[in-house]
């Protein structure tokens, strides 16, 4: 069958560039780990060489019907292992109860949604390699006191490691996107769990970043209302905080809260 057409709603740039697609396929370490899912596989630019690695057991999960058939016929030795769903509604735990990889192509329109998936099921994935925005693996990868460092940043760096690996121009994408890519390597660190409650180190971290240029004695109004919280953490602003800090000012936040 012929190349599937990239679609603008489903956020479709095909990689045609091999050496780059091959690069981010050795960028995956998987550490023992042999089950591997690719997210957004399209044409198989990356799946052609995952699965010649005989270590790996290679899924594929695609919302795309045309790169579902095409996929079929292109790769027969993916049979019953290729999910034509939507990665955000899937439920993983039908396709793994063990350990798994993650390597995409991301659609940049969701590439933050399916992070926050990766955390619903952090204890299950220890990787993920992938291609985003510039601008969001900037932001993944982001330390304190950068301009970069925001919500994504906090949020993810509480549970992953993120290494910037290598930078993509457009020109290598049929039809090419607007911006660069930024290809990340996430690798899990070994925080079991936050020492704080977690739903609100979320909404302390959001509501923070809200309004990043201010204090947050300011920013976090809308969060303690008439409290005032008398610590020399609320003359910060919220990109000069660590992960432990907003962890930290989480916990004092709580008690203040629970008085």
């Amino acid at each position: 069958m012929g190349n599937v057409r990239a679609k603008k709603n489903l956020g479709q740039h095909f990689l045609k560039d091999l050496n780059i697609a091959k690069k981010i396929v050795d960028s995956l370490q998987a550490n023992q780990i042999n089950k591997v899912l690719e997210i957004g596989p399209g044409m198989g630019v990356l799946t052609q060489y995952l699965l010649p690695n005989k270590s790996f057991e290679t899924h594929v999960v695609e919302i795309d019907t045309e790169s579902v058939a095409y996929l079929k016929d292109k790769y027969p030795e993916l049979d019953g292992r290729i999910i034509g769903e939507d990665f955000l509604r899937y439920d993983l735990s039908k396709l793994f109860d063990e350990p798994f990889v993650i390597i995409g192509n991301f659609p940049y329109n969701i590439s933050s949604q399916i992070f926050f998936r990766v955390l619903d099921y952090r204890d299950q994935i220890p990787e993920v390699v992938c291609m985003i925005q510039k601008e969001v693996a900037e932001r993944m990868s982001a330390k304190p006191s950068c301009k970069a460092y925001g919500i994504l940043s906090v949020l993810m760096q509480a549970f992953y490691n993120i290494d910037y690996l290598f930078t993509v121009g457009p020109e290598v994408f049929n039809p090419p996107p607007k911006v660069n890519s930024g290809v990340i390597r996430m690798s899990r660190n070994t925080t079991t769990h936050l020492e704080c409650s977690e739903p609100l180190f979320i909404r302390v971290v959001k509501t923070g970043f809200n309004q990043r240029r201010k204090t947050l004695r300011n920013s976090l109004k809308s969060l303690l209302g008439d409290l005032k919280l008398d610590d020399d953490i609320m003359g910060q602003r919220p990109e000069q905080l660590t992960v432990p800090e907003f962890v930290e000012l989480t916990n004092k936040i709580e008690a203040l809260l629970a008085q």
